[in-house]
């Protein structure tokens, strides 16, 4: 079984969390029972995750070695140019090596849904929206590109993982793909 799920900022991806407080986690969202993430994102970050129950699919669709694209939509501060947009389609070089070659292009702000608590905003800081496409998956690592480029990353939406997409999915909300 495959299930693609929307996400919502603050939740962890997994079922269970031992913090004290405890955080919000996969389990408050009437999941199918048995599935996993195939993959992560951070508490901080939105949109796709693919949960399964077949553990050789979970490895086909994260492991960098089968280059499953992940789309990724990203608001920055800062006024990006094409030098911006060239450094992170060579690679950048983070402080666990240099990345692979990203696609990357300035898109206009996709049309999301309200983010609770919504990104801060500085009426004279410039901000933009990035997409960016990814054939490996290091910690953190779109923000950690868009930094390194002087661009911090403000919010962060995965909008596709392979041949999936979110396609209008509500965060919260999940549906079973074929």
């Amino acid at each position: 079984m495959l299930v693609a799920f929307n996400k919502p900022y603050g939740v962890l991806c997994q079922f269970t969390d031992r913090s004290t407080p405890p955080r919000p986690t996969l389990a408050r969202f009437g999941l199918p029972p048995d599935v996993y993430a195939a993959g992560r994102l951070d508490h901080d970050s939105e949109g796709l995750l693919l949960l399964t129950d077949d553990g050789t699919l979970a490895h086909r669709l994260t492991d960098p070695r089968h280059k499953q694209p992940k789309t990724y939509w990203v608001q920055v501060e800062g006024d990006p140019d094409e030098s911006h947009l060239d450094a992170l389609r060579r690679g950048v070089e983070l402080n666990d090596g240099r990345t692979r070659p990203a696609g990357a292009r300035r898109i206009d702000a996709p049309t999301l849904w309200p983010r609770d608590p919504p990104v801060r905003f500085r009426k004279t800081v410039p901000d933009a929206w990035l997409e960016i496409e990814l054939r490996e998956g290091r910690n953190r690592q779109v923000r950690r590109m868009t930094a390194a480029v002087g661009l911090p990353t403000l919010r962060l939406v995965r909008a596709a993982m392979g041949g999936h997409r979110l396609d209008g999915l509500a965060p919260g909300t999940w549906r079973r793909i074929d």
